[in-house]
């Protein structure tokens, strides 16, 4: 039993919101009472937030908890869904990225519309709602590509809900079949598109955003897929990357500019917030006294917290990635501000090909019971975060894993 699970059957009273504020500096409290509140919270506000240690980090925790069950009660959900990655070559050599390679590498692959849909198949026939399907901008890839997975799927699959295409995609797609972005998405979404991976943001600060993609999508080239893909009722998630090199001012930037996107399309479904896994990418190995290691356990705290509190009202739904985080603190950011744990996904290669260490697959029933944990009731949803299948509450009112705030409180 680790040091976040409960020892005991009951809450401290340390773990009072009230009591927890009382704590926090004046003007850290100050913000907070304005998150709860339902107020907007400022770039500089968030930025004091990221900045926090002690007990005003832990206010910041205990007042995320507070605001996530203000916006989605005692439910958290996740779903069942498969990765699809349909080629790991891509000639973008972005170097945060160890998952591409050139096309006449020995492990060079790109699968077939049959095996594509196989795939798919395999998902439904063992539960799943959603296959998210991306990959590397291989140079073979022709106009009708694209189309061309959404009709192998929906044909031996008509039911799958089809996740897929980064913004990226849909840039070099557009390109390749000579249209404008609304257009593209408009076909795909007539062949069965029902939403979009808001990967390829990684850190929309044009700065370091620099730093990070080369030649990949600026900021508002990303920004205006994105608008585009809402334009024509396409969803799509919100994604960062963080943990490198970048920090508060940063991340701030990147969740109001999220903010400002929504309030003008409302197409985001989620936010997602995705550690930055070092091991074997080239940004890291090539410079590893300027590239930090990842995001600290503390900062995956505060995403996720802060993501809550700035977003809310907007953005309701924030996904704890267990493929960057593990399983364990995933489910413990469900008392932090998240209230989802993302997919099961069967295949995660991108993440692995990092040098990540946390798999490849949950069960749908260790998502259950990561939610009951947590002392929340669990639900199966789908991608537009519809009830599949109701799991109902914990057997026993007390979470068993203990409250983060209470922990750091505790210096735990």
């Amino acid at each position: 039993m680790n040091a976040f699970t409960r020892m005991n059957g009951h809450y401290s009273e340390q773990t009072d919101l009230k009591a927890v504020l009382a704590k926090a500096s004046p003007d850290v409290r100050t913000i907070l009472e304005k998150a709860l509140a339902g107020e907007e919270l400022t770039q500089p506000e968030a930025i004091v937030l990221f900045e926090t240690e002690g007990a005003d980090y832990s206010a910041v925790l205990k007042t995320a908890d507070a605001v996530r069950q203000q916006r989605c009660g005692d439910e958290a959900s996740f779903i069942v869904t498969r990765n699809i990655n349909f080629t790991n070559v891509c000639y973008m050599g972005c170097s945060f990225c160890n998952f591409s390679v050139a096309k006449d590498d020995a492990s060079a692959e790109f699968i077939s519309f049959d095996e594509i849909a196989d795939r798919a198949q395999e998902a439904w026939e063992r539960g799943a709602t959603e296959v998210c399907v991306q990959g590397g901008l291989h140079p073979d890839i022709d106009k009708d590509f694209y189309r061309n997975v959404l009709i192998a799927i929906k044909t031996r699959v008509p039911d799958m809900h089809i996740h897929a295409f980064s913004p990226f995609e849909i840039w070099y797609g557009s390109r390749k079949a000579r249209m404008s972005p609304e257009d593209f998405l408009r076909d795909l979404k007539a062949h069965g598109l029902g939403s979009m991976p808001g990967t390829a943001a990684e850190i929309l600060a044009p700065e370091v955003r620099k730093i990070l993609t080369k030649d990949k999508l600026k900021t508002d080239e990303w920004v205006r897929i994105i608008k585009a893909a809402h334009s024509v009722g396409v969803p799509t998630t919100a994604t960062i990357m963080y943990g490198h090199v970048d920090g508060p001012a940063d991340w701030a930037y990147h969740l109001d500019l999220l903010r400002s996107i929504q309030k003008d399309t409302g197409g985001f479904t989620e936010f997602v917030p995705l550690g930055f896994i070092h091991y074997e990418t080239p940004l890291y190995k090539e410079n590893p006294d300027g590239v930090r290691t990842g995001p600290t356990r503390a900062e995956h705290f505060k995403m996720h917290a802060i993501a809550r509190l700035m977003l809310q009202g907007h953005i309701d739904n924030i996904q704890a990635s267990w493929v960057k985080m593990g399983p364990e603190t995933a489910a413990q950011m469900l008392r932090a501000g998240a209230n989802d744990l993302g997919g099961t996904l069967m295949n995660e290669s991108i993440s692995t090909a990092a040098g990540g260490q946390h798999g490849q697959e949950v069960m749908p029933q260790d998502m259950v019971n990561n939610i009951h944990r947590a002392g929340l009731h669990a639900l199966q949803r789908s991608t537009l975060y519809k009830t599949v299948k109701d799991f109902g509450p914990a057997a026993t009112a007390q979470p068993e894993l203990a409250d983060p705030a209470l922990l750091i409180a505790a210096g735990g």
